[in-house]
């Protein structure tokens, strides 16, 4: 890489941390963030970002980190990705999987062994995408920029659901090269399928939410399909549970995803019934966003196409999220890469409601894995 890697960038604050630890780690560039939670009651790191932190510290080879007594000053200076042995990380049970996986799926690609990691805890939770969103969503953007799926795996191999978890996930990554892309067209939905889940709880609740659910997306088209998962013994982790991951699929490949679990004690219960039509309707409004990417993995494809080869890319998104706007600002910040958006249209398309497509344009920075 061609980064000075004694250059340093300061952050202030907990706001956006998985961001600015990918990119260093990708850029070689130490970070130093200052003030987290330096006025809260509880100030410093929480539970789950120092359990990231040794994540990344397992990940990588040569990583130094140092935490301030209070935990409110952190500095990182990334190692490389080598990897090549099988890895078991127990994550923080105050957020899912996929708080995880974000970070995992980023670096994937740049790894110069193969990756192959077993995490355990929180499989679905309301914060966070739940593995099966990854596994449908997050992995169909990363495909699109790989030339051959070489074997990437992400299989669910129990389930766990807030507070005790007991849920396990086995992610395999071959070694990657990513190339740009050109897309733009989103196509046509042309399937909706889903898979229910109930873990420690009756069967029926699986079948209520499947009725529901169904109903909801029939009305938008006849090709739908769910499956009922009902987990039994250790497989259905330590805390009890419903909920449900919808994804819908267009002509071209692109896929969009929604979520709804049922929520802890001591929140109350949604009713099976309203659990399924919720999730319809949260997948309903990923279909109406648009692009080429579902709006939970927009900042993943932002990655891609960063740190490609030197050549154009060009996608279309949806309206871009706050999260993702704020990765465009870091990913400036630490490559000096800015990409060129303009709203897209086309003849046949009405703006409607506010809801602007966005096409985004640029170049790659060629970048180059560790040796």
């Amino acid at each position: 890489m061609s980064e000075n890697k004694s250059s340093v960038l300061s952050f202030q604050g907990s706001n956006f941390m998985r961001q600015r630890i990918v990119l260093a780690i990708l850029t070689g560039k130490t970070i130093v963030i200052s003030n987290i939670r330096s006025q809260d009651v509880e100030p410093g790191l929480r539970e789950y970002e120092v359990n990231l932190l040794r994540l990344v510290d397992k990940l990588t080879n040569g990583t130094w980190l140092e935490v301030s007594q209070t935990g409110t000053r952190l500095r990182l200076t990334p190692g490389s990705l080598l990897m090549g042995a099988t890895l078991v990380h127990e994550c923080c049970k105050l957020r899912a999987i996929g708080y995880y996986l974000e970070v995992i799926l980023a670096l994937a690609p740049f790894f110069k062994k193969p990756l192959d990691i077993t995490l355990k805890g929180v499989t679905n939770n309301e914060k966070d995408p739940s593995v099966d969103a990854f596994k449908s969503g997050g992995l169909s953007i990363l495909r699109q920029f790989i030339v051959i799926d070489p074997g990437i795996k992400l299989d669910i191999i129990k389930r766990g659901m807030e507070p005790e978890g007991g849920g396990e996930v086995h992610f395999v990554c071959p070694v990657l090269k990513l190339k740009p892309i050109q897309k733009t067209d989103i196509g046509k939905v042309k399937r909706i399928r889903g898979n229910v889940f109930s873990l420690r709880v009756s069967p029926a609740f699986s079948n209520r939410l499947i009725d529901s659910a169904k109903g909801e997306c029939l009305k938008f088209l006849p090709d739908v399909f769910l499956t009922a998962d009902h987990l039994k013994g250790e497989k259905a982790g330590k805390s009890p549970g419903f909920g449900c991951c919808l994804t819908a699929e267009t002509t071209t490949g692109v896929v969009y995803t929604s979520d709804c679990v049922s929520l802890p004690p001591p929140a109350p219960r949604l009713l099976p019934e309203d659990l399924g039509r919720e999730a319809a309707w949260r997948l309903f409004d990923e279909i109406s966003i648009g692009g080429i990417v579902d709006s939970n993995f927009q900042s993943l494809a932002c990655l891609y196409t960063t740190f490609s080869h030197k050549d154009v890319s060009q996608i279309k998104m949806g309206p871009l999220t706050p999260y993702t706007i704020e990765y465009r600002r870091h990913i400036k910040q630490f490559t000096g890469l800015m990409y060129k958006l303009e709203p897209f249209v086309n003849e046949d398309e009405e703006l409607k409601e506010g809801i602007n497509k966005v096409l985004i344009t640029g170049v790659g920075i060629g970048y180059q894995k560790a040796l």
